[in-house]
């Protein structure tokens, strides 16, 4: 049976079809308050596990993780608005970034000697805010200076696939390895997302599809109250720690801890103090998440069925980000900022791009903040349940990376080659840093500049950094004279300026008719 070329080959699309709203569309009121909610629990996962490392190696209590935690949901908040009021406007969570641990570990470490925990607490978050305050001009000035777009210039299709790809691919270790420290309770809440998105999606209420656009809400509900009645029952009792902080409900140690009402304001740890050493080690962290953010708004932007972000716009949004660390260092969050790959991966799980319930999740983000008991209540779900979650949302951000394939020509050696050992190499050569540091309680580079030594270990054990680096690399060097239309330029041209695309005005002009004072470049 022959058949027609047509019936055969899917015809490349510039936006993602299938979405029910995109980034300028909006659901009803009640349901943007609810998928604002929904973005708004997702983010807690990193918004406490991130503290809850550090604080602890750093001396810190239980009140003040709670401060730390509040400071960061407080600030997330805040870029978010600024992010998709004036930056990318894009529907991204600007949240906290799991790159900037290694610096981070490294200052802990210089002020491990003081004796008093109290002290100890003070003097090295005062020494991390004092870091991320300088280290921000890295990602300012390239997002304002408008050097990123510039640097943009030598990307293709071909050399985002992988970037993208291992934006998603990369958190690998965040997802089962995490579930299978608690079985009884990850693996439910993986299977019953599933259902919830998948299978069960023809079930309507009102034309909406309730259980595909709530599926976080309501798994989360049902394994939540299972996981607290297991930890009421006392089925942890006898366990060992490890299975206790994982499994149980009430280890978190946020409810009791959290004021009722508190409201982080900028240098509430006192002054920063600034060490040239630190400040150069953080930089590396600026320049991963600068990579980062830049695979994950590719992402967003197909997932909220808009056309990529020419370059101006994503100098403009790496600016606004930049300015959203300088806010990180000033309230002292404990690490910088950079997209939520989570929530970019729920845009794709639930159907809706829209801007707007991105911004009503940072009003959520902002409120419970400020009221801490209730913030907390909802801080104290199980990371395990979280890492359930991701297994399916990094998936979708990986695979978008991979649907820019469609506009290469994949029976070229040459696109194989660089694809192939880009994927490869960003994955293996993290994998090796991070196992050598597991094994000599060091990184790799291990020299008396503890400055190079972040550097060193930062940038490479980023899978998209890895990526970029070689896949940019590779498709600029390796025959590349001729090979225009096999990397995909003819339809990667059109979204490099502003005024290539006639959408590009709908969906990335500046809101209050500020393009009028701010003219795209």
């Amino acid at each position: 049976m022959e058949f027609k070329p047509e019936e055969i080959m899917h015809l490349p699309m510039d936006q993602l079809q299938g979405l029910e709203y995109c980034i300028d569309s909006n659901p009803s009121w009640g349901e943007a308050i609810a998928l604002g909610f929904q973005h708004y629990i997702l983010s807690l996962g990193t918004a406490v596990m991130i503290p809850t490392v550090l604080v602890q190696l750093m001396g810190g209590s239980n009140d003040d993780k709670v401060r730390v935690v509040q400071t960061l949901l407080f600030v997330t908040g805040l870029n978010t608005l600024l992010q998709t009021l004036f930056g990318t406007r894009l529907p991204t969570v600007i949240g906290g970034s799991f790159a900037f641990v290694v610096p981070i570990v490294s200052i802990i470490n210089d002020y491990s000697d003081i004796p008093d925990d109290h002290q100890r607490f003070h003097q090295t978050m005062r020494a991390v805010q004092g870091a991320l305050i300088v280290s921000s001009s890295i990602q300012i000035i390239f997002g304002f200076s408008q050097l990123w777009g510039i640097c943009s210039r030598f990307f293709s299709p071909v050399g985002m696939v992988p970037v993208v790809a291992l934006v998603g691919f990369g958190l690998f270790d965040r997802g089962f390895p995490v579930v299978g420290r608690c079985v009884e309770i990850g693996l439910p809440m993986l299977l019953m997302f599933v259902a919830f998105s998948q299978y069960f999606k023809w079930i309507h209420t009102r034309h909406i599809p309730i259980l595909e656009r709530f599926a976080l809400l309501g798994s989360i509900a049902f394994i939540w109250v299972f996981a607290h009645i297991l930890t009421a029952a006392g089925a942890y009792n006898n366990r060992s720690i490890h299975t206790q902080i994982n499994c149980r409900t009430d280890q978190a140690h946020l409810i009791s801890s959290a004021p009722w009402i508190k409201i982080p304001y900028p240098l509430q740890w006192g002054a920063p103090t600034f060490n040239a050493g630190h400040c150069f080690g953080m930089m590396a962290a600026v320049l991963v998440s600068m990579v980062e953010s830049t695979g994950a708004f590719k992402a967003a932007a197909r997932l909220a069925s808009a056309t990529p972000p020419p370059a101006y716009v994503l100098s403009r949004g790496i600016g606004w980000q930049g300015l959203g660390i300088l806010l990180d260092g000033l309230f002292g969050t404990l690490t910088g900022s950079t997209v939520s790959v989570e929530n970019v991966g729920l845009l794709g799980s639930t159907r809706v791009g829209s801007r707007r319930v991105i911004q009503i999740s940072a009003g959520f983000m902002i409120f419970f903040s400020i009221l801490g008991k209730f913030g907390a209540l909802f801080a104290s779900i199980p990371f395990t349940m979280f890492a359930a979650v991701y297994c399916i949302l990094f998936g979708i951000v990986a695979a978008v990376g991979l649907s820019f394939l469609q506009f290469t020509n994949m029976n070229s050696m040459r696109n194989l080659f660089i694809v192939g050992v880009s994927l490869f190499l960003g994955l293996s050569i993290p994998e090796y840093f991070n196992r050598y540091t597991l094994g000599a309680r060091h990184g790799p580079a291990h020299t008396k500049a503890g400055w190079f030594n972040d550097y060193i270990n930062t940038t490479f054990t980023s899978p998209p950094t890895v990526a970029l680096i070689v896949a940019v690399a590779l498709d600029n060097s390796l025959d590349f004279r001729g090979a225009g239309r096999d990397r995909g330029m003819p339809w990667w041209s059109r979204f490099r300026t502003f005024r290539g695309d006639s959408r590009n005005e709908e969906f990335y002009s500046l809101p209050f008719n500020l393009s009028r004072f701010f003219p795209p470049s």
